[in-house]
């Protein structure tokens, strides 16, 4: 039987979530994630500042997602990896596949290498790979001129009074170019799935290296947005399904041939703390003669999010179900 090459761009919680639904296929699929090396907050901009390395964060969520879940043994390892120091002077916020993967990196020599060494060891389902190994920020320009650089910056919104204001350009500083291995990956891949996630930070980082709008232009691959269930303070309030699909076609060139969104009721409960702080679902606004095909599915996830002890970033607490979502993106296949 020969695999389905498919591909999946972002980071954080969204790509794992997409990815851990998707390895349930893994024997009909030739899985491979993306993942942006702009991150610079919580565990990993500590590490990253103290060591000088690539950020391990969205590498490490690509990996446990992708981790084998056969035996005692794999399911402690992906615990471990997983695992957040809530005590311990100078450990306490730390997680521990990203020290794991940090010490990797020293004795390897390489960012590359130490991802390599950690699949092995977890025994993934696929490939991780750096979207550039170039040391890069982010930078985000504003509707009312302002500049702001870093990831933790643009992703952990301080100012209330500036909440709505959107972004307007997306770059990365240094420039940096895409990684041949995630070049060679897009070109050749059937489905590329972008999101969901955070749309600036998560999703539009990998789109912003060079090289990457030209390797999306080159493939042959189906491409499918999944379209992010709530806005975000500092980055897309007043934003619905119109603005995220035309902000993703800005960025990649192209229009995706499908948008993937959900059709159920969030819950009310969590839905108000949103609302509290401003954040709104994302709707479909999207009118007739929309040329990309919308896929209105039922995607909530029932499962509770736990905050970790120690873990200091703000995380999404309404998000998709991996299992629906995953069937979904099967479909298109």
């Amino acid at each position: 039987m020969n695999k389905k090459r498919v591909v999946v761009i972002g980071g954080g919680t969204g790509t794992h979530t997409v990815l851990q639904g998707l390895k349930r296929y893994a024997e009909e699929m030739d899985l491979t994630a993306i993942v942006t090396m702009a991150d610079s907050g919580g565990s990993t901009g500590r590490l990253r500042d103290e060591f000088g390395q690539l950020p391990a964060g969205d590498v490490r969520n690509a990996l446990t997602a992708l981790a084998a879940e056969g035996d005692e043994q794999d399911i402690l390892l992906r615990q471990l990896f997983l695992y957040r120091f809530s005590r311990g002077q100078g450990l306490s916020g730390h997680n521990f596949g990203n020290l794991f993967l940090t010490v990797l990196t020293d004795i390897l020599g390489s960012e590359v290498a130490a991802i390599e060494a950690a699949s092995r060891i977890l025994r993934v389902s696929g490939r991780v790979v750096p979207v550039t190994t170039d040391v890069v920020h982010l930078r985000a320009v504003y509707a009312d001129g302002e500049v702001v650089v870093g990831e933790s910056d643009i992703d952990e919104w301080k100012d209330e009074a500036r909440k709505d204001v959107r972004i307007t350009d997306l770059s990365l500083t240094p420039k940096a170019t895409l990684n041949h291995a995630a070049r060679k990956e897009l070109v050749e891949a059937d489905l590329i799935v972008l999101g969901p996630g955070d749309l600036y930070t998560s999703v539009l980082a990998n789109t912003v290296v060079e090289g990457f709008r030209e390797a999306i232009l080159a493939s042959s691959g189906h491409i499918v947005y999944v379209c992010n269930l709530m806005s975000k303070a500092g980055q897309t309030i007043g934003m619905n399904a119109a603005e995220h699909l035309a902000e993703v076609t800005k960025y990649i060139g192209t229009k995706p041939r499908t948008m993937i969104m959900n059709n159920t009721l969030l819950p009310t409960e969590l839905l108000s703390k949103y609302m509290n702080k401003g954040d709104h679902p994302v709707v479909n606004n999207i009118g007739p003669g929309e040329s990309t095909k919308i896929i209105l599915s039922p995607l909530i996830s029932a499962e509770l999010v736990k905050t970790q002890n120690g873990d200091i970033l703000k995380r999404s607490l309404i998000r998709h179900d991996s299992v629906k979502l995953a069937g979904v993106l099967r479909s298109l296949l």
